[in-house]
């Protein structure tokens, strides 16, 4: 069954990103819970930056999860990337994501690999190798965690490694890159896909998550992402994972929230 998320960020220098919920970590986990959403996907500055203990009791009173773990606040914050020129800067960035998948994993939690994968250097094929020698070695963790590692392909304005879902697969299975699985991001697929539908159905076995937000970020309904061919794809293919909604809060928290629930049941609940 596909299941409802919604973004919370807790990282002041990320503040004007597409996150439905911002800063208080207490009340976004009720108000997400009393509009029906079944998780929060969470964006910390690192991963002593919450108590366990504490967010373990707050979800269990709201019977809520922790859908994923974003790690993003590795570049922002700190600057770090797997394909850094710097051998020490990547090896900083893959221990500050093992770091952030070990504080998931207490919640059964994968974590995301988005913005810290950087950018292909003048050497692409140098980049790609430090890249997939970076993903092993976390995708290798992950399996140890009883989980996978999601990667997100980007739009081009944001990445130049792989932008498609196409792309990002064939390069995990030539590599044989164990643990890691794919992000299919509605927004940036909307920049980069030919077909979203046709693109879900054909990297069906990578897809471990979704990031739910129409073609502006809005909150999906807010755009004009065609949704019925692609919800009706994620069903088509067995997809059981989160559909989580990483967009804007417009016009407002409250608003974007109750905007997401209400299509998530209009196209996962009919």
């Amino acid at each position: 069954m596909i299941k409802s998320s919604v973004t919370l960020a807790l990282v002041s220098e990320i503040k004007q990103g597409p996150w439905i919920y911002w800063h208080d970590l207490r009340a976004a986990i009720q108000k997400a819970a009393g509009l029906g959403f079944d998780a929060v996907e969470l964006f910390t500055a690192s991963a002593q930056a919450v108590d366990v203990s504490e967010l373990k009791d707050c979800l269990a009173a709201h019977s809520m999860r922790i859908s994923a773990v974003g790690t993003g606040a590795g570049k922002v914050i700190h600057g770090l990337t797997l394909t850094d020129a710097d051998p020490e800067i990547r090896q900083k960035a893959v221990q500050f994501i093992a770091d952030m998948m070990r504080f998931g994993a207490q919640f059964e939690a994968p974590s995301i690999i988005g913005s810290m994968q950087g950018n292909a250097g003048l050497d692409r094929v140098a980049s790609l190798k430090d890249l997939a020698a970076s993903l092993k070695e976390l995708g290798a963790l992950a399996l140890s965690l009883g989980l996978e590692l999601i990667y997100e392909p980007l739009n081009r304005y944001e990445t130049n490694l792989f932008n498609r879902l196409e792309g990002a697969a064939a390069f995990l299975e030539a590599e044989e890159i164990a643990g890691v699985g794919l992000l299919a991001d509605l927004f940036h697929m909307n920049i980069e896909e030919e077909d979203l539908a046709a693109s879900i159905r054909k990297n069906a076995k990578w897809i471990r998550h979704v990031h739910f937000a129409d073609s502006n970020r809005r909150p999906i309904g807010f755009g004009h992402t065609e949704m019925n061919s692609v919800a009706k794809a994620l069903q088509d293919i067995g997809y059981n994972g989160y559909v989580s909604a990483e967009a804007f809060p417009w016009p407002d928290s409250d608003g974007a929230a109750a905007q997401t629930i209400h299509a998530f049941n209009h196209y996962f609940k009919k």
